[in-house]
């Protein structure tokens, strides 16, 4: 199985359509650089990247849930971002 899947994520969103674009707007913040450059032609995370921030969340073994996606995804939305943010 992929590292990018989530099982029951499509279910959880379909549940809760007002929170697709929550989880759709943090997934943008995590997309690869030039992603229009490479295939797949999609904006998703690199796997390598995305494994790493599983691995840190839920060790080796672990996965997120899909109400553990939209925390995360709540929380990033919270966080500023770019260059020159006032702390």
């Amino acid at each position: 199985m992929s590292a990018l899947r989530t099982p029951g994520l499509a279910r959880f969103v379909a549940a809760r359509p007002s929170r697709a674009l929550t989880l759709a707007r943090a997934g943008w913040r995590l997309r690869r650089a030039h992603w229009w450059r490479h295939a797949p032609f999609v904006p998703v995370p690199d796997e390598r990247y995305w494994e790493f921030r599983r691995a840190t969340a839920f060790g080796s073994q672990g996965s997120p849930t899909p109400r553990d996606l939209l925390d995360a995804a709540e929380w990033s939305l919270r966080q500023p971002r770019g260059r020159g943010v006032q702390r």
